[in-house]
């Protein structure tokens, strides 16, 4: 008799209980008709979002710290950590200068702010002021001494994830002068807390839909959809420059790994929806972290470059940062010059950079860009705030998918990428199971059957095999 099909109902029913996609998706849009229906009552869910990232906010610098630690100490090699981080400095500064030039190009082409022939004395120059609260975007020492922390536990306390990568690299590299005979319990007991950090993310990652379903119906309640109409050139040239910038990464993950970008996309969908509804890279970095170890990379390779691409590998705000200044010079009438665009990237080069955490970064950034051109008036900026919200899912899935494609690149640039093993991952030949601390769930296999030969060696005294029934003879039932 074939087995019964379950019913429609029972299955979407199943579906919502154990994917977290599925409900992730949902949560999306609920969000966005409570959002639609009650802004009011949407207003009041933003501590839904806020208090999921801040669940997630805990959990990251240790995980970091446990990551790289032992990544460096199985490694064995305190050289190599050295180059990948070399390398991936240079891949981050590689994707980042590409990121600008292909925004200039495509505001150059588009011309998103022509016609708008905006005042700029009309303008609020203290909203932006009220966004970026009063804050300033780090200079180049500024930024290199608050790498270098000033207490152990300060670094884990401020959440300052580049001073916790180099606590880290101090700690592996302690562990590889030391040696495991010196120190044998320390490297078991970080290996356990990792895998209780682990544990810790599949807790607070049951929270995701809730924290989905607050932070849209916020973003929808507050600016509505009306805002998409008014600023509908500029969304849309966004968008498609980001997908252009995309394009570019699989082509360049195809050449360097033989990976595809689509796969992968596929493979981490549950994350890139929940940092869509989230609007934030660092509530997935816990679970993305895994599933790149899981997918072949190698652990000091995902512990240096994913968590130092959050400070220097914003894709994503690159692009919006260069078609946004020169939206804001067409919308005010400003025609710069290819000398003035030449500055806006070299400037944006070194503002760009260290702008994770920072209250409205993307403000003080072209705040400081339109300064140092001295053509464009400042209160030109807060021609953006309207728009910038609805441009974090852009700059979310570019950053991710920029700092992803950096992870793989660069362990395969460094000889620290399974690419066997990726390939069969990220084709669903491998499941890993996240949830359950990264377990591979077993492949199905069909039942052996003992073919003719097995079964004759088995009535070969000392050799293993079925065996066949008994048959009572008449000794045995003289003895019985």
């Amino acid at each position: 008799m074939p087995p019964s099909v379950p019913s429609l109902p029972r299955r979407v029913a199943r579906m919502l209980r154990t994917s977290l996609f599925a409900q992730v998706a949902c949560a999306l849009v609920l969000g966005i008709v409570v959002g639609k229906l009650w802004p009011g009552f949407a207003a009041d869910l933003q501590p839904l979002g806020d208090g999921f990232i801040r669940l997630i906010k805990t959990i990251i610098s240790p995980l970091v710290f446990c990551v790289v630690v032992v990544g460096i100490a199985k490694a064995g090699d305190l050289k190599a950590f050295g180059r990948i981080g070399l390398k991936a400095l240079i891949w981050f500064e590689v994707a980042s200068t590409l990121a600008l030039v292909i925004g200039l190009l495509a505001a150059n082409v588009v011309q998103p702010g022509s016609g708008m022939n905006v005042d700029p004395s009309t303008l609020d120059a203290s909203a932006v002021d009220a966004k970026t609260g009063g804050g300033h975007l780090p200079s180049t020492t500024e930024f290199a001494l608050e790498a270098i922390p000033t207490s152990f536990i300060g670094a884990f306390a401020e959440n300052s994830l580049l001073q916790v990568l180099v606590l880290a690299c101090l700690v592996g590299a302690a562990l590889l002068h030391l040696g495991h005979t010196k120190v044998p319990q320390v490297l078991p007991a970080i290996e356990q807390a990792q895998e209780i950090i682990f544990a810790i993310v599949g807790f607070v990652m049951r929270l995701a839909p809730i924290a989905v379903f607050g932070a849209m119906a916020v973003l929808i309640g507050n600016y509505g959809l009306g805002v998409i109409e008014t600023y509908g050139k500029l969304i849309v040239l966004c968008y498609v420059a980001a997908a252009l910038f995309i394009a570019l990464l699989a082509l360049a993950l195809r050449a360097v790994t033989g990976l595809s970008l689509w796969k992968f996309l596929r493979y981490i969908r549950e994350e890139m929806l929940l940092a869509l509804g989230t609007a934030s890279t660092e509530s997935v970095l816990p679970r993305v972290m895994q599933k790149l170890r899981k997918a072949g990379a190698r652990d000091d390779a995902v512990g240096l470059v994913l968590p130092t691409g959050y400070s220097f590998n914003l894709d994503g705000a690159s692009l919006y940062l260069s078609i946004g200044t020169l939206f804001i010079a067409q919308a005010v009438g400003v025609d710069l010059s290819l000398g003035q665009q030449i500055t806006v990237v070299l400037v944006l080069m070194l503002t760009s950079k260290g702008m994770a955490g920072i209250p409205g970064s993307a403000f003080l950034a072209l705040s400081a860009t339109a300064s140092s051109l001295g053509a464009i008036p400042a209160g030109a900026v807060a021609l953006l705030l309207g728009v910038d919200r609805i441009m974090d899912s852009m700059r979310v899935v570019t950053n991710l998918l920029g700092n992803c494609v950096a992870v793989f690149a660069v362990s395969r640039w460094e000889g620290a990428l399974d690419r066997e093993r990726a390939r069969k991952v990220l084709n669903g030949e491998i499941e890993v199971d996240v949830e359950d601390g990264g377990s591979e769930k077993p492949e199905p296999t069909e039942p052996e059957v003992p073919e003719m030969a097995e079964l004759e060696k088995s009535e070969v005294p000392g050799k293993a095999g079925p065996r066949k029934p008994d048959v009572p003879t008449a000794a045995a039932s003289e003895t019985g």
